[in-house]
C-alpha cells in the first residue's frame, strides 16, 4: 500500500498545493475540505492527473466527532499535514471583542488537537509516522491589528512541540512549517500590493511566497521525517518558509 498522506483544508491554498505535491512524490492523499466539494475533487483530479492517487473526505476537523470519522476513512496515516484554519479577525485590542479572539484561538487549536487525538493511536501502534503543524511566522512577528492571529499561531507552535515530545517515544516525529506572507485566496484581502511589495523588499529573495513554496517544505518535512528519512532526527522544529524575511527584518 502507498503511504498514506491525511492533510486537513486541502481544498485549496496550501492545502491543495500540498495535495499535489505529495500525491506527485507517490502518496495517497486524502485531501479534507468542509464545504467546496468543487475544489475537492479538483485537487484529486490534479493529484491523479499526475499519476498518484487521492480522495476527498468532508468533515470538519473543529468538531471532535468528525475528525474522528476523517481519521477512520483513512486506510492508515503515514503523515498527518494539519492545514486547516479559519481566517483570523484583523483588529486591535481595543477594537476587538473577547468572542473574536477567543473565536480564533479556540478554532486554531480545535483543529490541530481533535485531529491529532484520532490520528495519533494508529500511529502509536505502528510506532511510526509524522505530523506537520501549519503555523505562521507571525507567531514570532508583532504587527497592528495581527494579535489574534500572532496569539493563536504563538499557540500552536507550544502545543506542536508537546506532541512531539509525547510521539517521541513511539517513532513519531513532530515538526511546524512557519510561512510567511503567501499570496493565497485566503490572504487575498488583507495582503495589499503595498504589503506585497514591502514583504517582497525586505526578503533576502526579495519575492512573495506562493503555495507551491510551502508545499515543498512540508512535503520534504514529510517525506524526511518517515523512518529512515533525511529528518528522522528533527522534531519538535519550526521551519520558517519566509524567503529569508527574517533575515533582514529581524522581528522573528
Amino acid at each position: 500500500m502507498s503511504r498514506v498522506a491525511l492533510i486537513t483544508g486541502a481544498g485549496r491554498g496550501i492545502g491543495a498545493a500540498t495535495a499535489r505535491e505529495l500525491g506527485g512524490r507517490g502518496f495517497h492523499v486524502i485531501v479534507n475540505y468542509v464545504r467546496d466539494a468543487a475544489s475537492a475533487r479538483t485537487v484529486v483530479k490534479d493529484v491523479e492527473a499526475a499519476g498518484g492517487t487521492a480522495r476527498a473526505v468532508q468533515a470538519d476537523v473543529f468538531d471532535p466527532e468528525q475528525a474522528g470519522r476523517l481519521v477512520d476513512a483513512c486506510p492508515r496515516v503515514d503523515a498527518l499535514v494539519c492545514n486547516a484554519n479559519r481566517q483570523p479577525p484583523f483588529a486591535t485590542l481595543e477594537d476587538m471583542t473577547w468572542e473574536a479572539f477567543h473565536g480564533k484561538l479556540s478554532d486554531e487549536l480545535a483543529g490541530a488537537f481533535h485531529v491529532s487525538r484520532a490520528a495519533l493511536p494508529r500511529m502509536r501502534e505502528r510506532r511510526a509516522g509524522t505530523i506537520v503543524y501549519v503555523s505562521s511566522l507571525s507567531a514570532e512577528l508583532t504587527r497592528p491589528g495581527a494579535i489574534a492571529h500572532s496569539s493563536a499561531k504563538a499557540a500552536l507552535n507550544a502545543f506542536a512541540r508537546h506532541v512531539a515530545l509525547e510521539a517521541a517515544p513511539y517513532g513519531i516525529t513532530v515538526n511546524t512549517i512557519a510561512p510567511g506572507a503567501v499570496a493565497t485566496d485566503a490572504t487575498a484581502g488583507v495582503f495589499t500590493p503595498e504589503a506585497r511589495a514591502a514583504f517582497a523588499e525586505n526578503s533576502v529573495l526579495r519575492r512573495v511566497m506562493e503555495p507551491a513554496d510551502v508545499a515543498r517544505a512540508i512535503a520534504a518535512t514529510v517525506e524526511g521525517g518517515l523512518e529512515g528519512g533525511a529528518f528522522a532526527g528533527v522534531t519538535g522544529a519550526r521551519i520558517p518558509v519566509d524567503g529569508g524575511y527574517r533575515v533582514i527584518s529581524g522581528n522573528a
